[in-house]
């Protein structure tokens, strides 16, 4: 009878190896996607830690949870990598060289794609537009090279796009200020080129296009943009398309070719305590509370700097902007004695810094016995008149004439009495 049994009993014990050795290897195999897992291998294939950088330290492929073991990675329910961040970002960490691989594409459940500040070169591989679920692309301070992807076009549920301070070229593509979820657009500090695309529906919050090399007018923005700068770029035309932006905080047109007046909607916006328009060939007057909103009786308040200087801009200054903290009117046209409410500004602390050299100012109703307080910088020097003494917190680039010569003020008020 045993010699009977003893086939089952071989039989058993085959099945229980069976098992086992499935077991070993489903616990054995990593927790991730195979199709990421290869991914991820030509991702770092590619780039590579500059001296002093650990990030692909933990990067063990033979390892039995990449998703929590792997820095900079992320995965969801399905063990599919759902965000991915290359390098640390810590200060003490000098980030990553080499260049983006194509197979980042090959990572289709991808919502976030960071890469922290380093030496990585080469083109964004257009093939990044594939990938669907993106929400975040950050791709800041390293050294890409090439146009932006008008792949990108298609990232429907894109929110946020940073392509700050690399070496790009190109325009931007059109379909880029089109997309229905995209908030936040930062292209500074590149080599772009071309006009702004002319249709902007995207509802942006924020839109940084600083230091490029981009042309043509503003287009129409949409009403929801709150920071905006287009600093330091070959811009021209006017200013009619800021007239609806409501919503602005912070505004910087600076360093570029605009010209016309200053739409006086921007002052009677109580949120937009940032406003830099300065070396443009912005003419006019500055705005007036009486003509524009008999509410309004100063513009500014604590922390507000309004820049307007190094343009033509004449007539006389008005009381409006005498609540603002910082205050650059220098090297303008203006004429006439600067009003009382900016001395009173200055004198209790309100204005901490005013300048308004290289005008054509002829009075400044200094209080007898007066004293500056120390925290305030006014800068009076090469106007119509002779600065009043012991005021000399001037920059360098005022230079050291106190005042103008009595040939140049004749003139130019003569000028401008006969216009």
């Amino acid at each position: 009878m045993a010699y009977q049994y003893q086939p089952c009993f071989f039989l058993l014990l085959f099945l229980l190896f069976s098992v086992n050795a499935s077991v070993l290897a489903f616990q054995q195999r990593p927790k991730i996607s195979a199709v990421d897992l290869a991914a991820l291998s030509a991702i770092k294939d590619s780039l590579t830690d500059i001296p002093g950088s650990r990030f692909f330290s933990t990067w063990d492929f033979t390892a039995p949870d990449p998703c929590s073991s792997f820095t900079g990675v992320t995965c969801g329910f399905n063990d599919r990598v759902t965000i991915l961040s290359l390098g640390t970002g810590l200060s003490d960490s000098p980030g990553l060289a080499g260049s983006l691989s194509p197979a980042l594409s090959n990572l289709t459940q991808l919502t976030q794609l960071i890469l922290f500040p380093g030496l990585v070169t080469g083109p964004i591989p257009p093939q990044l537009g594939q990938l669907t679920s993106l929400r975040v692309i950050s791709l800041t301070n390293n050294r890409l090279t090439g146009p932006i992807p008008p792949s990108f076009s298609t990232l429907l549920f894109l929110h946020t796009l940073d392509l700050s301070s690399n070496r790009l070229t190109g325009s931007i593509p059109p379909g880029l200020t089109k997309l229905p979820s995209l908030k936040v657009m930062v292209l500074s500090w590149n080599e772009l080129t071309g006009e702004l695309p002319r249709t902007v529906s995207a509802q942006l919050l924020h839109l940084d296009l600083k230091k490029n090399k981009i042309s043509g007018p503003l287009p129409r923005l949409p009403s929801t943009v709150r920071y905006l700068s287009v600093s330091e770029n070959w811009m021209w035309g006017p200013l009619k398309a800021l007239e609806s932006l409501s919503e602005l905080a912070y505004l910087d047109v600076s360093m570029n070719q605009f010209s016309g007046p200053i739409p006086s909607s921007l002052f009677l916006n109580p949120s937009l305590t940032s406003l830099f328009l300065q070396r443009n060939n912005l003419s006019g007057g500055l705005p007036s509370s009486i003509k524009m909103d008999p509410t309004f009786q100063s513009y500014g308040g604590k922390g507000s700097i309004v820049d307007l200087s190094h343009n033509f801009i004449t007539g006389d200054i008005t009381p409006f902007l005498a609540g603002v903290e910082t205050l650059f009117l220098n090297n303008n046209h203006l004429t006439g004695s600067v009003p009382e409410e900016y001395v009173k500004s200055v004198y209790d602390g309100t204005t901490k810094t005013l300048y308004l050299q290289h005008n054509y100012l002829s009075g400044f109703p200094l209080p007898q016995g007066s004293t500056l307080p120390d925290t305030v910088s006014l800068c009076l020097s090469y106007n119509c008149m002779v600065p009043p003494v012991g005021i000399s917190a001037c920059p360098a680039s005022a230079g050291s004439q106190p005042s103008r010569p009595q040939s140049q003020c004749s003139v130019f008020t003569h000028r401008g009495s006969t216009n």
